[in-house]
């Protein structure tokens, strides 16, 4: 059993009390903080009753909280409103609950009363201090004038003994801030009376210690199984605030789920939603979904089969991380262009939530540029666009449950790669404006052209895997070349240790399979043409043996290139030919014959 310790933010706070004046607190301060009150009864707090229970246990007689909204108060003071309003006046306060319309003077005013007060330790709480100046750059006379005062008061601080035993203490001063960039930077930098103290995130063990409690009010007796779903439940929450937790917790009771349920009462408190669309695939449609898939993707039953295992394992949960918060699933499909990549995740998108479209897709090549990450996760504060958002964050906060499709990443910037090793580890992305997204529900494909073409000692571009190659020479090579390519040239490994063995290789299309892809092509458009010109069209064997030749004699552009051979040397001809003629519905054709030339194809119609 893990003992709780206080957090490390709070030992250095005490560490330094006798030896500076002034501290300021930056970071997780809106955040519920525990406090042992001895005999492992912790309660949780907001830091400014916190940080008022550990410095009077250290023996400072008043703490004095102070924000711009009410002016001056105790915390936990147990007289009346009249008794407390006196002991502020005695301590040096002017400025009281009722007339707490800010004025940063005044406050500075008291501040100087309250930090020479020498009856006993005082410690002053000024919270909400980012809002003491409009800009901490750019200060009026009147804040600069303030901060001035204060700089000085921190200077002039001096140890004053108190009690039996005589121990030195400073009138001690706590600024809390959201970054410590909020205060003027002469007044917090080389200040030597002047502590910075960030506060970070609660650790698993603080998390530990406030879920012990928090889930034994979701059941009356305790669960047999109650270790191991604390121990999940803090797993989950990880980079979670304690404030977080109380609210998961709270759900939990609104929504009726029990502690048996908490996972899902994280995954609700994450992405918003309450329905798991994961839990509602048809698992008869996976089980299919090898046959669903080829008769879209041809060629690749290697790559088919290893997506299908890896949506198999998202859709299960076996092997997942413990703490539940990385992606759903990570594919890296790599190989030559147009054999299948984009069409693989548009299928599998369909597979997994029954429309292809539901994806979202971000064409990498439009974010070359260094700061083209302020596209995907917006710009931060200050900067045009910041009210807008990011494109990836906005799209996955409206679109938990999707297939994300990153197409060519290689052309991305190496800085937007970073990006993706918060989301690959944490599943969590934070926006420019700081709010956390998260990707648990997503499931992610990388696609990527690397390794098909190298660079020579040279300088030479040449290729890298030909179609004369076996498929598993092909893999070799092709693995070969991402891995160099992440660990040298951009220096990222991290990034491709996260994808891990996902990286699925995409043969070349080989003769027999660009046959089975015309033939898929050529019926879907005679179908179309059928359905939108209401007449009948046939094509005579010898045409469309004509046609394939001309369409997959060369497969260097793949499926891809099939398709713009086909719109070449038959839709474009039969166009040509159906306009000239000028059908009526009900009319019936055949192609008996294609003529063709360097430059141009003509397809003979006959009327049937």
């Amino acid at each position: 059993m893990e003992v709780y310790e206080k957090p490390r933010w709070l030992r250095d706070l005490i560490r330094f009390l006798p030896l500076k004046s002034h501290f300021v607190l930056s970071g997780n301060i809106k955040d519920w903080q525990l406090y042992d009150h001895g005999q492992g009864q912790l309660g949780w707090y907001a830091l400014r009753e916190h940080l008022t229970l550990e410095l009077q246990s250290l023996g400072y007689q008043h703490v004095v909280y102070y924000n711009p909204a009410i002016g001056f108060d105790i915390a936990f003071f147990s007289g009346t409103q009249t008794e407390k309003q006196e002991l502020l006046r005695n301590l040096g306060s002017i400025t009281q609950p009722e007339q707490a319309n800010y004025n940063i003077d005044a406050f500075t005013q008291s501040l100087e009363h309250l930090t020479h007060y020498k009856e006993a330790p005082i410690a002053v709480i000024a919270d909400f201090a980012s809002q003491y100046s409009i800009s901490p750059d750019h200060l009026s006379k009147a804040e600069h004038n303030a901060f001035t005062r204060a700089l000085v008061l921190s200077q002039h601080a001096r140890l004053q003994p108190h009690g039996e035993e005589r121990r030195g203490f400073y009138n001690s001063v706590i600024w809390i801030v959201d970054k410590e960039g909020d205060l003027p930077d002469w007044f917090v930098v080389g200040n030597p009376k002047l502590r910075h103290i960030p506060i970070g995130k609660p650790d698993h063990i603080a998390r530990r210690a406030m879920a012990n409690t928090l889930l034994s009010g979701l059941q009356d007796q305790p669960h047999p199984q109650q270790k191991n779903l604390i121990d999940r439940f803090v797993d989950e929450t990880e980079s979670l605030l304690l404030l977080d937790l109380e609210a998961i917790t709270t759900l939990a009771h609104i929504e009726h789920l029990r502690i048996d349920d908490i996972s899902d009462a994280v995954r609700r408190y994450k992405v918003g939603v309450t329905e798991d669309p994961w839990k509602k695939i048809d698992r008869d449609k996976i089980r299919q979904g090898d046959n669903f898939i080829k008769a879209r993707v041809k060629g690749q039953d290697h790559a088919v089969t290893h997506a299908l295992d890896i949506i198999k394992r998202a859709i299960t949960g076996i092997g997942a991380a413990k703490r539940g918060s990385r992606p759903r699933g990570v594919i890296f499909l790599a190989g030559p262009t147009g054999v299948g990549k984009t069409e693989l995740a548009k299928t599998i998108t369909s597979l997994l939530f029954g429309d292809e479209r539901a994806y979202i897709r971000f064409d990498m090549s439009e974010f070359s540029a260094e700061h083209a990450d302020q596209r995907l996760i917006g710009a931060p504060p200050g900067y045009v666009g910041y009210d807008v958002g990011g494109e990836l964050t906005n799209a996955v906060r409206e679109k938990p449950f999707s297939v994300v499709l990153f197409d060519e990443i290689e052309k991305a910037h190496p800085r937007i790669l970073d990006k993706f090793l918060q989301v690959l580890d944490d599943g969590i992305l934070t926006s420019g404006r700081g709010d956390r997204v998260y990707f648990s529900e997503t499931f992610i494909v990388f696609t990527s052209n690397l390794g098909i073409y190298k660079n020579t000692v040279e300088g030479i571009r040449e290729p890298n895997v030909t179609p004369d190659d076996q498929h598993r020479d092909i893999e070799v090579k092709v693995k070969s070349e991402i891995e160099r390519y992440f660990k040298l040239e951009i220096n990222r490994p991290e990034l491709l240790n996260r994808i891990g063995e996902n990286i699925i290789v995409f043969d070349f299309i080989r003769q027999d399979i660009a046959a089975d892809i015309f033939e898929m092509m050529i019926t879907g458009h005679v179908a179309a043409i059928e359905d939108q010109l209401q007449l009948t069209l046939k094509i005579d064997d010898m045409a469309k043996a004509s046609l394939q030749q001309l369409c997959i004699s060369d497969l260097n552009n793949g499926g891809r290139g099939i398709r713009n051979q086909l719109e070449f040397h038959f839709i474009n001809p039969l166009s040509r030919a159906l306009f000239d003629i000028d059908p009526n519905p009900g009319d019936a054709f055949s192609i008996e014959s294609v003529l063709n030339n360097d430059s141009n194809t003509t397809l003979v119609l006959r009327r049937d």
